[in-house]
């Protein structure tokens, strides 16, 4: 499933109801001056939260990447060769005006003449592949374990009990979620008829002065809803509404055992049948977001005067649409990432995860053949603040405890705001099995019909880092993944300071326990660090 969560779970959840260049040195942020930065005590302003991952620690007091100073020092007039990265993700507005020119393109494939002119057997494949044809709500992997009435099976208890727990808290949250918004409206439209105006401002809330009781109960609910900091009214109720539709579709599709989702003719099961799906690449429906959002991150278009600029440039996005609302099938996964690397991707992005796996053999087979024809795959960790070196998620490039490949790098998150409170409190964490942490909360980037939101989740730190091992790759072509891999490790930002973990104020640990580097991405020393690893070379 996507590892993403939406912005108002953050901020409500827990709520009551009313009445979230070559020759500097690497490391050039010494250590000793990272844990010494002062802490940014001023609100990001809008320009800085639309760019923040992109910004500079030190500079800008925010754990951003350095993808700015990386441009203006380093790759100044520097072009590189062209790189694709593939989406393994949901659909992707391959239409939208700032990604509609970073595309990937198989020259090899006549569009829509219905042959298979490339022979790669798969038709009319111009700009990726559909494994889910016209699917789009699934089950979760664990409620199809229930569905299959395997009671031998070791997981099945667990997951009973799990689907018992996770049904009856996304119930609740429905319902919690319908009465706030039910408020929100009601005190909306007082406010409103008070002020003569449906578009009133903040400031104008808070002037209001009244001796009636019942429009300060309405003022007092406006006031704390401008305190969950999405945005507007409008907004807020937009993002209520998104919340209750995420819980009715996991009540209505994930959680139940009679549903059937899959429409593309094929057994999940049976790995000999490998060509199935169609070419249809974009979202089912606009909000079919997910690939869209993790596209933009990687290479929306730089410099256009238009929505955001992205990681990289000189990239080509190649989709490859596998990922369902619900649990993604492991078939699936396994034959888009061959598909991905067949096809001539650098770089594979994976956005999504479950911590069920039937077929998780073939999915590391699948990693195996990606690290055999020097592909790198960049993962995102996970959104459920857990620590994954005691709770296996997929997929994952561990076998028996040992890792079966040197091309798979897994991503935590980060928030824009350097000190404690800096790791995402949904993101997920290990010391063996999450090797970087990199801005994933708030990050600003496409979504369809040439629209932009900001989302949080480990979904937007993974194609933080595959932007970077982009550039790598781009301008340094004759490193092998491995050899990025270790650069995007070894060349990050050391953090030596205590952090929060889990969102839990009682759990403070040192970053560098987080995960295998204890390090965060930075793009600037991994260009340094490439430049001097080549010439080695």
């Amino acid at each position: 499933m996507k590892k993403i969560e939406l912005n108002v779970l953050t901020l409500v959840l827990g709520l009551v109801l009313l009445g979230c260049g070559g020759t500097a040195d690497i490391l050039s942020t010494p250590v000793e001056n990272i844990d010494n930065t002062p802490l940014k005590v001023t609100d990001l302003t809008e320009d800085e939260m639309k760019t923040w991952g992109h910004l500079d620690l030190v500079a800008d007091t925010i754990p951003g990447m350095s993808v700015n100073k990386a441009y203006d020092e380093l790759l100044k007039g520097k072009k590189g060769v062209t790189t694709i990265v593939a989406i393994i993700d949901s659909g992707i507005d391959i239409d939208h005006e700032d990604l509609d020119d970073v595309i990937w393109r198989n020259k090899d494939e006549v569009p829509n003449n219905g042959k298979d002119d490339d022979k790669n057997g798969f038709i009319d494949d111009v700009h990726g592949w559909n494994f889910l044809g016209d699917t789009y709500d699934e089950q979760m992997e664990y409620v199809r374990l229930l569905a299959s009435g395997n009671t031998a099976h070791p997981r099945y208890l667990e997951a009973k009990a799990e689907l018992e727990k996770e049904y009856n808290e996304a119930m609740g949250n429905k319902t919690r979620y319908e009465q706030i918004l039910q408020q929100i409206k009601q005190s909306d439209v007082a406010v409103a008829a008070h002020l003569k105006k449906k578009d009133y401002t903040r400031e104008e809330v808070n002037a209001i002065k009244t001796e009636d009781q019942t429009l300060l109960q309405h003022v007092s609910v406006i006031k704390q809803t401008y305190g969950f900091g999405i945005g507007t009214i409008a907004e807020t109720i937009t993002e209520l509404n998104d919340a209750i539709e995420y819980f009715t579709e996991r009540l209505n599709y994930h959680f139940n055992k009679d549903f059937k989702g899959r429409k593309n003719g094929d057994d999940p099961n049976d790995f000999s049948s490998i060509f199935y799906g169609n070419n249809n690449v974009k979202p089912i429906k606009k909000s079919e977001s997910h690939g869209t959002h993790v596209a933009g991150i990687v290479a929306a278009e730089r410099d256009n005067g238009k929505g955001v600029n992205g990681v990289a440039s000189n990239v080509k996005i190649m989709p490859v649409r596998a990922v369902p609302n619900g649990d993604e099938y492991d078939k699936d996964v396994a034959l888009a990432i061959r598909y991905a690397v067949d096809n001539g991707a650098r770089i594979i992005n994976t956005s999504f995860g479950k911590y069920y796996s039937p077929h998780s053999d073939k999915v590391r087979d699948a990693i195996r053949y990606a690290a055999q024809k020097d592909v790198l795959i960049v993962n995102a960790a996970g959104n459920e603040g857990i620590d994954v070196d005691t709770k296996d998620v997929f997929p994952n490039d561990t076998e028996g405890g040992k890792e079966i490949s040197d091309n798979f790098i897994t991503v935590g998150a980060l928030v824009p705001k350097y000190g404690s409170g800096m790791v995402a409190s949904y993101s997920n964490y290990g010391k063996n099995n999450v090797d970087v942490f990199a801005p994933g909360s708030s990050i600003y980037s496409t979504i369809p019909e040439n629209e932009y939101k900001s989302q949080p989740g480990t979904s937007m730190a993974a194609p933080a880092v595959a932007g970077i091992a982009a550039l790598i790759r781009s301008h340094y072509p004759k490193l092998s993944a491995s050899q990025v891999k270790q650069i995007l490790i070894e060349s990050g930002l050391a953090i030596k300071s205590k952090v929060v973990v889990g969102g839990n104020s009682q759990d403070v640990r040192p970053f560098e326990g987080l995960s295998k580097s204890g390090k965060i991405v930075n793009a600037y020393n991994a260009i340094i660090m490439a430049a001097k690893m080549s010439k080695v070379n």
